[in-house]
């Protein structure tokens, strides 16, 4: 085999995942009683604009691959279901935990779900599925809750958070206000791919966030371009603990060790203790 032959094969083979996940189809269930229509293109990242202009770009930011869209009609009611499939259970995670409330109502489909009126959203896999009508028929709802549970079903992929979320403390945690956060944490392009819990303790609401990165060069370079960017300075290679001002979010409590980063903002600066409480547990 010669030497260009060689290389484009590598090049196939290092493509062949991507072209496994762009080759996956989705086959819509029936729904007794009612017609299926499913006349809409499979939408991508090239045409996403075209579906839902105004938020494709936050979409995008958490690894669409496709949208695949059926209308479900009986008389005058109609039932939209759009499956978004996203290039892994962390993104697909947030993207649903941006669209949902600690309000709603949740439901047990999917990992997690929730519903509001004639709206039913939920997440498996690195899918992110949302139902809707304008019905108010109770019929109508039940068939919306019907097509859904298939849906789970029909879908693959993983039935349980992501195991980074198991790792915030419990103690104090508010529930269902857990996020992930794809770019541009606490609004700094270096600051990328973060968990994110809302907190209350001692009367204070705050936050903690979790970066996980590949390897500890990475880790440390973050941690030093934050500490620049606030006027500090990286005092220790192999981990620590460091109390800053930054300018868009008050006080930050950082804290690393190895491949892991957590960073508390919402705390006053007399607070440290509560901050090093939290920080121990996660690193530790």
């Amino acid at each position: 085999m010669d030497i260009r032959r060689h290389l484009l094969l590598l090049h196939l083979l290092a493509c062949l995942p991507s072209l496994l996940l762009l080759s996956q189809e989705i086959n819509m269930p029936e729904l007794q009683g009612y017609k299926k229509i499913s006349g809409y293109p499979v939408y991508t990242r090239e045409n996403l604009w075209d579906f839902i202009d105004g938020a494709a770009d936050t979409y995008l930011s958490y690894g669409f691959v496709d949208l695949h869209v059926s209308e479900y009609k009986k008389g005058k009611n109609i039932i939209k279901l759009e499956i978004y499939r996203h290039s892994n259970n962390i993104e697909a995670f947030g993207i649903y935990a941006s669209e949902r409330s600690s309000a709603f109502s949740f439901i047990n489909v999917g990992i997690q779900g929730y519903s509001s009126g004639g709206i039913l959203n939920f997440f498996k896999g690195n899918y992110y599925v949302k139902l809707r009508t304008n019905a108010k028929s109770d019929k109508v709802i039940q068939s919306l809750n019907t097509l859904a549970m298939r849906v789970a079903v029909m879908l693959p992929g993983e039935t349980a958070m992501p195991k980074t979320l198991g790792e915030f403390p419990s103690v104090g945690k508010q529930v269902n206000e857990e996020t992930y956060i794809s770019e541009g944490v606490l609004g700094h392009a270096f600051l990328k791919q973060a968990f994110r819990a809302q907190y209350e303790a001692d009367g204070t609401v705050f936050s903690i966030y979790i970066l996980d990165k590949d390897n500890e060069d990475e880790c440390r370079n973050t941690v030093a371009a934050y500490l620049e960017k606030t006027g500090g300075e990286l005092d220790d290679n192999a981990g620590g603990k460091y109390v800053m001002k930054d300018g868009y979010n008050g006080n930050i409590f950082l804290a690393w060790k190895g491949t892991r980063i957590v960073i508390i903002s919402g705390l006053a600066i007399d607070q440290t203790d509560i901050a090093d409480r939290y920080t121990s547990q996660i690193l530790n």
